[in-house]
């Protein structure tokens, strides 16, 4: 039989486990509510509620977080940074902590102390493609040269982050280093092909195949690239005759067809690449033409690209719908620009 003192007990338990259930779920409402805030944003409410929250549990990261974005979002950058850097300080950050106050030292103009940042985030998180990209674009506009090591060690440990792939096209195609342009471009292409800079780096790819084919390069140039680059550009000029009449989506499409098949005739093993590999199921299962008139034909040009999709709308849609289903993803271990 239960006692008055037991009974008692237990009513104060089960009192305060429905007041503490309740709290958490009255958080859960607030923080929810805040996001919601922070989407539309209402980024002053979003504040007040965030602050709020936060009086009641200090300790709460992701709380902070958006609270920093909020922040950052009204230009309150020494208040963002007062948020986030008691806590990368302590080591109690993730790599998303590293990147928002970093956005918040960029913008204050704060270089040295966001490049020191970036460094510690990246010796923290060495796999991580987003701090190896936000080190490189604060290394960029600074024109610091030496950006360029930092999108390809990102390329290199987090090759399914596909900014750095982007970023490394645009910056071989500022410089001229014509087959790592194409390669990252084609690359980033197919892992956001929704993206909205896609047109951007279409354009690239088309100017880079006219470039590369227009210019004359001795072996003692060629010596100088890796193994890789040289087997690359060995490859594509040796189908050369393809575009003796003219640059155009029609003649790169016959000599990226033969590129495919001399890259993969002697079994080659040395340097798989996900790139190539797409190119040849793509052969095997005649959508190659089509998915290269999908890739340069609107940059080269329209009318063109128009009206070879209403003669071959057939084999196009197929292409498309094909297309639409898959997942292109780069793999390990294919880094080979080093």
């Amino acid at each position: 039989m239960i006692n008055n003192n037991h009974r008692y007990l237990f009513l104060f338990l089960l009192c305060l486990s429905t007041q503490l259930s309740l709290q958490a779920q009255n958080k859960f409402d607030e923080y929810a509510q805040a996001k919601v805030y922070l989407i539309k944003g209402d980024y002053l409410n979003a504040t007040t509620l965030l602050k709020k929250l936060i009086t009641f549990d200090s300790t709460d990261i992701e709380l902070k977080k958006d609270l920093a974005i909020c922040y950052n979002f009204q230009r309150e950058y020494d208040n963002a940074i007062q948020t986030l850097q008691p806590i990368v300080d302590k080591d109690k950050g993730d790599d998303q902590c590293f990147q928002i106050l970093g956005n918040s030292y960029r913008a204050l103009k704060l270089t040295d102390e966001c490049k020191l940042l970036f460094l510690k985030g990246i010796a923290k998180f060495p796999d991580n493609g987003p701090l190896y990209n936000e080190m490189a674009d604060l290394l960029w506009s600074i024109k610091d040269n030496s950006c360029i090591k930092y999108w390809e060690k990102g390329i290199q440990k987090d090759y399914e982050y596909s900014k750095n792939y982007y970023n490394a096209c645009r910056y071989y195609n500022i410089i001229g280093e014509k087959a790592w342009c194409l390669i990252y471009g084609e690359v980033f292409v197919n892992m956001e092909p929704t993206n909205s800079r896609i047109p951007e780096i279409k354009k690239i790819l088309l100017e880079n195949y006219r470039k590369i084919l227009t210019e004359v390069i001795t072996d003692s140039v060629l010596s100088l690239k890796n193994k890789f680059t040289q087997k690359y550009l060995g490859t594509v000029y040796k189908q050369y005759k393809s575009v003796q009449n003219g640059i155009d989506v029609t003649s790169l499409s016959l000599l990226r067809i033969r590129f495919i098949i001399d890259w993969f005739k002697d079994d080659n093993t040395e340097f798989p690449h996900q790139l190539f590999s797409f190119h040849q199921s793509l052969l095997r299962n005649g959508m190659f033409e089509s998915y290269n008139q999908w890739l340069l034909g609107s940059s080269d040009d329209l009318d063109a690209f128009n009206s070879w999709t209403k003669i071959h709308q057939q084999e196009y849609n197929e292409f498309i719908n094909y297309y639409k289903s898959v997942i292109f993803k780069m793999q390990n271990n294919q880094f080979y620009n080093n």
